[in-house]
């Protein structure tokens, strides 16, 4: 599996005492990995905000749409390609100075899907996880269950799964999470941002509802009318969840030219970092 690493240029001095938090970011199906830094723009953040950022690309033969197999019961399990994402980043944190308490995974699609299953069967390396228009964890086992979930979600597997993942690690020390869902999306519906929130209030161990923020729509359609669902844990906010209006299937605030990436705002990309930079892992 081929990967690729961004490296700021200018890092803050403090990220050079302390070493550089990394961010593993997983493209969607008929993506590359460049296509993903292009249209993201997470680099350009990287770089301002000093991060490494490491994006795996999925083998052709693996998969002929280059999609991550979330589905697969095995995957989902800590099998697939878990190991091999996982020795990817192990190998970067060995051959660069990376603050280990700060290592962040994130992810688009099927990207977010996967990126949602490493950080649960690995919750000790991750500090926080992204998942932008991503399905909802611990269903589907075949392709047609796929499609199934990403249309109508699953209802039947969205507590199960999440209380499989806290048998498995007694210790599970609770997996904070950004979750964006654009509400025009009809090949992710927005029915598994409801679900993931359900599985990331019972793995946080959340019971107090959350606070809401709503952002009017930008003039000149910049930005997306938006709403934020805060959760938080006395004074920590531990998932926060962007609902955005109009926003299809893509990438808020990313580069046009490329697919899956939509000019109009709020900035994903932005939106990720600043979430991140909250959490450490002890």
């Amino acid at each position: 599996m081929s990967y690729w690493l961004y490296l700021p240029n200018n890092p803050p001095e403090d990220t050079q005492r302390k070493g550089l938090p990394l961010l593993v970011m997983l493209h969607g199906c008929h993506q590359t990995a460049t296509q993903f830094a292009q249209g993201t723009r997470m680099n350009q953040w990287a770089e301002q905000m000093g991060y490494a950022v490491l994006y795996p690309q999925q083998l052709v033969s693996v998969q002929a749409q280059r999609c991550w197999k979330w589905y697969d019961r095995a995957t989902q399990e800590g099998g697939g390609d878990v190991p091999t994402i996982v020795g990817m980043i192990g190998k970067v944190m060995t051959q660069y100075a990376i603050d280990r308490s700060r290592v962040y995974i994130a992810g688009i699609s099927a990207g977010a899907g996967m990126a949602n299953i490493i950080a649960l069967n690995h919750p000790q390396l991750f500090a926080a996880v992204g998942l932008h228009s991503g399905p909802v964890f611990g269903a589907g086992h075949n392709t047609i269950g796929a499609l199934g979930v990403m249309q109508h979600g699953a209802a039947t597997r969205m507590d199960s799964a999440a209380h499989e993942v806290l048998m498995r690690h007694p210790q599970f020390p609770g997996m904070p999470a950004i979750l964006i869902q654009g509400e025009g999306d009809q090949v992710v519906r927005p029915i598994n941002q409801l679900q993931l929130t359900r599985q990331s209030r019972l793995l946080n161990r959340l019971s107090e509802g959350p606070k809401i923020t709503h952002k009017p729509q930008g003039r000149g359609g910049r930005h997306n009318a938006h709403q934020l669902h805060d959760f938080y844990e006395g004074r920590k906010l531990l998932l926060r969840v962007a609902r955005i209006a109009d926003l299809e299937h893509a990438w808020s605030g990313g580069d046009p030219a490329l697919a899956f990436n939509a000019k109009a705002g709020p900035d994903a990309s932005k939106m990720m970092l600043e979430f991140f930079s909250r959490h450490r892992r002890a």
